[in-house]
């Protein structure tokens, strides 16, 4: 493969069937078509990625964020690649499979005051300074459609009616796209809309729902919709969330509200959240669940499989479960040892967990800081660590999904990779 150059701004077409190589020059795939995110304001639909066919006829989503360069008939694209089938998404169009030959209404004030239907032939792209593709310039076709004749001319994106999501879309339509989508991409739908769009979807999920998707969101987002919310309902909407995650939230908001919520919660939740307040964001207790799966020592290997099976136990919590005394409620008493999942199915289920625990694996306080947790989780290959105090009471746990939300930077979430 030849040298590869990275111009700023592409047409669409040029991407048709462009075969596409990772950074060893090896053929990954071919594109297939460009995925569009269109929105509701007045900023310019951003590219969110690539559909590409691979082996197999198979169609799969690569994002922009991994494209490193793009020539005629060429792109080159890094790290490791999802093979999970494309799933297009609500708010996202097709370039090439839905926008190329659309008709729209021109609004070009300088030419004529009466808007005109004219048809996309192609689309240009252009990658900004902080390295998104946008669409920005529209190749069109004027007096017909794609095959007849008429006249062709770039126009910027704006200049046409029918490149933008309805601004009247009701939020019960939107909830209808959303519903069967996972939490973190029901997030990234919410930061594409509107402040004022966001807030009135964002009112209409469930508690539970809301809970979950708040977990996916900027921390700027989680405060705005959470203040957009009355007292009770975001108390509420607390209470379903993670401890440590209410616990983030709750440290963003002022300080006579943050208290005012804590005391309209169950006593229980809001203890948990309190206990978390006292740690440091970047320190095991302030990266810890309060929730851990939790068994006294005379369980049995049955009773602690079937704590296990809960759908609502993230699979990081759901690896193992923690031994103590009693009680069983975080803070626990003496904590005893951590019972492995695997090791619990080669037992038999009527056996004691206290009898298979694994007493090798050293707890952390929860003073301990991040690089330190990290290199622990590293060392051992662990999917979640006991945090216990001075004495041994069992705090919490933290999980490889926490710790990796904060050793990324702070605006991570901003960067939505698409489907």
């Amino acid at each position: 493969m030849g040298r590869v150059t990275s111009p700023s701004r592409v047409f669409v077409a040029r991407l048709a069937r462009a075969e596409v190589f990772d950074p060893k020059a090896d053929q990954v795939g071919r594109v297939r078509d460009v995925v569009v995110a269109l929105r509701t304001d007045a900023q310019p639909p951003r590219v969110v990625g690539l559909v590409v066919e691979v082996v197999g006829r198979r169609r799969i989503f690569v994002p922009m964020s991994r494209v490193t360069a793009i020539d005629s008939g060429q792109v080159v694209v890094s790290g490791v690649i999802n093979l999970r089938r494309f799933q297009q998404r609500a708010g996202e169009t097709l370039a090439l499979g839905e926008l190329l030959d659309r008709r729209v209404t021109l609004v070009d004030p300088a030419r004529s005051s009466t808007p005109t239907t004219v048809t996309i032939v192609d689309l240009g792209i252009e990658q900004r300074p902080n390295r998104d593709w946008h669409v920005t310039q529209l190749f069109i076709r004027e007096g017909g459609g794609l095959r007849r004749k008429g006249q062709t001319r770039i126009v910027d994106w704006a200049a046409v009616d029918g490149l933008t999501l309805p601004q009247e879309q009701g939020a019960e339509n939107l909830l209808a796209m959303l519903d069967d989508l996972r939490p973190p991409d029901v997030a990234l739908a919410l930061q594409e809309m509107p402040a004022k769009r966001r807030i009135e979807v964002a009112r209409e999920l469930d508690d539970d729902r809301l809970a979950d998707v708040l977990e996916e969101l900027p921390e700027d987002d989680q405060v705005e919709i959470m203040q957009s919310l009355g007292i009770e309902r975001a108390a509420d909407v607390l209470e379903e969330m993670d401890p440590d995650d209410a616990a983030d939230l709750i440290s963003e908001l002022p300080p006579e509200q943050a208290q005012d919520l804590l005391e309209r919660m169950e006593p229980d939740e809001a203890d948990d959240i309190r206990r978390l307040l006292v740690y440091g964001d970047y320190t095991a207790g302030g990266m810890m669940t309060t929730e851990p799966v939790v068994v006294p020592a005379d369980a049995t290997v049955a009773e602690a499989l079937a704590r296990v099976r809960s759908p609502e136990l993230a699979p990081s919590l759901a690896a193992q479960v923690y031994v103590t005394r009693a009680p069983t409620d975080t803070p626990t008493g003496r904590y005893l040892g951590t019972c492995h999942f695997q090791r619990m199915l080669r037992e038999p289920p009527a056996a004691l967990v206290s009898g298979i625990l694994d007493t090798t694996l050293e707890p952390i306080s929860p003073d301990t800081d991040v690089p330190t947790v990290a290199r622990y989780f590293a060392t051992y290959n662990l999917v979640s660590l006991p945090v216990v105090d001075a004495d041994d009471h069992l705090l919490g746990a933290v999980t490889v999904d926490d710790l990796i939300d904060h050793m990324l930077p702070a605006d991570w979430r901003d960067s939505g990779n698409g489907s």
